[in-house]
């Protein structure tokens, strides 16, 4: 099952081991349950500390569970965990097995004391790059927690389950049978959601902060870049985020970012937050900012009823997928209406799809959906693709890819509890169409987040912060960078030059400033 390099790999995980494990096995005759045995056989001869055992009884076949000797497992893996999901396979071995996770120790305390019975079942698709995130945080609580268990399952291996609880997006969680919760979603914000004192307790901390020299709001790359370059100053530096590593953790593969031939946005993501932490920057993660006040100390209310102060404010927070803002889209979102091929795209295998937008990301949206989905119609309202020649060229030589140009989407139809079909116009005729179809792929462009500044910062008509050479914006000691700025192109390696810039600019501020 596994090469001879994963295998040695694997097996130097495994010397980690701090106490023995059984991996238990609920296998049946099909030929993913025998693929499934020769992972775990391999597995178990990679160490003495691990024991297979194949007298499982869960619900779910096939699949295995993770447990210490004389325990019943709470975690499960029904499928096979590899592709994305490899990586929460071998940190389920070590945790379970007494290798210390590297979680806060804050955040493992409050793990322990919460109350009660807590059943999570995370429907991934082994694509998706946002799953693992919630399969390991779910696992690991199962470890530390008695009363947590944690079940990962292949949508793709359990069409039947997927299609009776209506799974049209991954990742989604299940808690005590109830959907708890869709898309990414870190342990932080897992277990905010089940202790309900938290946030009240976050607020009376955040509150309780002194001034920071630079306050920085958004921690995607051009907010971490800021705060290391500020920290590096020695001023007092503060990062609020609503999610460390912003659309970054969205993106799938990277392959521009200079110096790195190709990395994944998820683990770029964390590379920057470890970055950070190498310095006294306070992180107030899990935060959203709600409005700013100007003035000679700037102030900055959170959604929680806290309030910050900087001497100096950089605003970093990024973009979020445009929508079609059209009938229908919000009633079925998640529910056909999705804006990750690779994650969601397994969960339509044998479908009928569409891809909005006929820039570089839907052409390669509809390429990767080809090899899946039983058809793909892109909708373009331009007259012309605006995707890269060579993207064009491939996408052109698939035989089951219709693309039609001068479309206007005005509708998403569905049956109320899911998307069948999709309906445009004719930009040249006028003609009003529809096709039926099971799923709709989203692609068209980013939105600034900004809503929350209007009035009080200058923006332009498109909604994204004006800033001149040096990122200040049109509020004094108030300084702006990446994705939600006036400035073109937005990409990774220029937000965290924009980033780094601001940082600076925000620096000669505070010293013009004393001197003033």
């Amino acid at each position: 099952m596994l090469d001879a390099n994963i295998k040695n790999q694997l097996k130097a995980y495994l010397e980690k081991l701090q106490r023995p494990i059984e991996v238990v096995a609920s296998l049946d005759d099909s030929a993913k349950a025998q693929e499934l045995r020769g992972l775990l056989v391999d597995i178990a001869e990679l160490s003495d500390k691990v024991t297979l055992r194949e007298d499982g009884t869960h619900a779910l076949r096939p699949s295995f569970g993770v447990t210490v000797p004389g325990e019943a497992p709470r975690i499960h893996f029904a499928g096979i965990p590899m592709g994305h999901e490899f990586t929460s396979l071998i940190l389920a071995l070590l945790q379970t097995g007494g290798h210390p996770p590297k979680v806060e120790a804050a955040v493992i305390e409050q793990i322990k004391a919460l109350p009660g019975r807590f059943d999570f079942e995370t429907f991934i698709s082994l694509s998706c790059h946002n799953c693992p995130d919630v399969v390991q945080a779910l696992n690991l609580m199962a470890v530390l927690n008695p009363g947590v268990t944690s079940t990962m399952i292949d949508g793709a291996l359990f069409q039947d389950l997927v299609n009776e609880r209506r799974i049209m997006a991954v990742p989604t969680v299940f808690l005590n049978g109830q959907e708890f919760g869709q898309g990414r979603m870190t342990i932080e914000e897992i277990v905010a959601k089940l202790d309900t004192g938290a946030a009240a307790r976050a607020a009376e901390e955040i509150a309780a902060k002194d001034a920071f020299d630079v306050l920085v709001i958004g921690g995607g790359p051009a907010g971490a870049a800021a705060a290391i370059y500020a920290a590096r100053k020695g001023i007092r530096t503060g990062v609020v985020a609503e999610r460390f590593g912003g659309q970054v953790m969205d993106t799938l593969g990277i392959e521009n970012f200079i110096s790195v031939k190709e990395t994944e946005g998820p683990k770029l993501a964390a590379a920057l937050e470890q970055h950070v932490k190498q310095y006294e920057v306070d992180v107030m993660n899990l935060q959203r900012a709600t409005k700013l006040i100007p003035g000679k100390v700037l102030e900055v209310q959170l959604e929680n009823g806290a309030s910050l102060k900087g001497k100096t404010v950089i605003l970093s927070t990024g973009a979020r997928w445009r929508e079609m803002n059209v009938p229908g889209e919000k009633e079925y979102k998640a529910k056909g209406v999705c804006f990750c091929p690779h994650c969601d795209g397994p969960l339509f295998k044998g479908k009928r799809v569409a891809v909005i937008g006929g820039g570089n990301s839907g052409v390669e949206a509809a390429i990767d959906l080809a090899g899946i989905v039983s058809h793909v119609t892109l909708l373009e309202f331009a007259d012309q693709l605006r995707a890269d020649a060579v993207l064009q060229t491939k996408l052109n030589s698939l035989p089951n890819v219709t693309v039609i140009t001068q479309a206007l989407t005005t509708e998403v139809t569905g049956d109320g509890q899911k998307v069948n079909g999709i309906r445009f116009k004719d930009r040249v005729s006028g003609e009003e169409k529809r096709v039926e179809l099971e799923g709709i792929f989203v692609q068209i462009g980013l939105l600034p987040n900004t809503d929350w500044l209007k009035g009080t910062v200058e923006l332009s008509d498109r909604g994204e912060i004006v800033v001149d050479a040096k990122g200040q914006t049109s509020v004094p000691g108030v300084f702006a960078a990446g994705d939600c700025t006036t400035v073109p192109y937005k990409q990774i390696v220029i937000a965290m030059g924009e980033g780094a810039k601001a940082s600076l600019s925000a620096f000669d501020h505070l010293i013009r400033s004393s001197v003033a």
